[in-house]
């Protein structure tokens, strides 16, 4: 079968590895369709796995599929079923995954295709406790973006900063995968959402996404721009919540953004991976801050039936499995509005 492997520092190619043999009790096998691609790929293409891994490595870590084979005891699924595939080799055993906080996993083995065999692959076994069934009426692209881009944007939002219908929240990166998703999925519950963009063009397609104030971050100091909005428009200075996902370029500035007691969630660090704080900002403003990796399998769950009900990825491009370079070289220029998906 295909697999897009990687040889060493940014040495990726479509090679022939041997299929699976028959899935193990417990096991499914499945027929991968589109893998979507994102920052954590891009690090890991460069070497950034933290970690010891065998080389060459299958990449992917997010993707959906189709049921073609089930190993014993296995009953939940069936072939035939369409699943997006968990982002991690959880151990299902310790308390953490007994209590269904899967990303806690005291045994986790790594995250696919950065440190162990990804799902960029045309088969591959898999434990059927990580497979997500996906509900009639989600397509195949879109189930491919429900393991990262709306699981851990689903984690984020309700698990870690408990949005709440009619809060104002700013939005980082609204033209990235995730950026796209939290700006829907906060509409959905009627929040105010403010929105940075890298450029105007990017700044109308978030508008139409449902932002009501989208600030182009290269031409204004966004935090000036929130406290200015906020206080004109709804009384008061600040959101309530942050959605941080840049990293050192914003941290300080997304601090000024929020209101006395406002809540900063983060999951990446794409611009630096450390800064400096006020610690007195911290404690007299009372701020919260959450910090959120990846998702439960629930939250997988969840994305696929906002999906349904008609919550939808936005989908910039659709590459095939030959030209996953000039997806990655879309993804490097950050010349994206959406989820870049790579289809086998």
């Amino acid at each position: 079968m295909r697999a897009l492997q990687l040889h060493g520092d940014r040495d990726l190619r479509l090679a022939d590895m041997e299929s699976p043999a028959a899935p193990a009790a417990g096991e499914v096998q499945i027929a991968v369709s589109h893998v979507a691609l994102n920052h954590i790929d891009v690090w890991g293409f460069r070497g950034m796995a933290f970690a010891k891994r065998q080389m060459p490595l299958v990449v992917g870590a997010e993707g959906s599929g189709r049921i073609i084979a089930v190993g014993e005891g296995v009953t939940a699924l069936r072939p035939g079923d369409r699943v997006t595939m968990y982002g991690a080799l959880t151990c299902g055993q310790c308390r953490h995954c007994q209590a269904g906080v899967d990303n806690l996993c005291e045994d986790v083995r790594g995250v696919y295709g950065f440190h162990i065999h990804g799902f960029a692959r045309e088969c591959l076994n898999m434990p059927a406790r990580l497979a997500v069934k996906v509900p009639d009426g989600v397509t195949q692209e879109q189930a491919a973006c429900a393991g990262i881009a709306f699981g851990t944007t689903q984690h984020m939002l309700f698990d870690n900063a408990k949005l709440q219908p009619g809060e104002t929240i700013l939005v980082h990166a609204g033209g990235s995968g995730i950026g796209t998703v939290a700006i829907k999925m906060a509409k959905a519950i009627g929040c105010t959402v403010i929105a940075t963009v890298g450029d105007d063009e990017k700044g109308e397609k978030a508008k139409t996404l449902g932002a009501d104030f989208v600030i182009n971050y290269r031409k204004d100091r966004f935090e000036g721009e929130v406290r200015r909005w906020t206080k004109k428009n709804l009384g008061s200075i600040g959101v309530d919540v942050v959605f941080e996902h840049v990293g050192a370029d914003t941290w300080n500035g997304s601090l000024l953004s929020m209101k006395k007691g406002g809540r900063l969630v983060t999951c990446g660090s794409t611009s630096g991976v450390s800064t400096t704080m006020n610690l007195m900002q911290l404690f007299q403003q009372q701020y919260r801050i959450f910090g959120s990796f990846g998702c439960r399998i629930e939250n997988i769950a969840q994305s696929l039936d906002k999906m349904a009900s008609g919550i939808t990825p936005v989908i910039d491009t659709i590459f095939p499995v030959t030209a996953l370079e000039e997806g990655i070289e879309r993804l490097e220029s950050r010349k994206v509005f959406g989820k870049l998906l790579v289809a086998f």
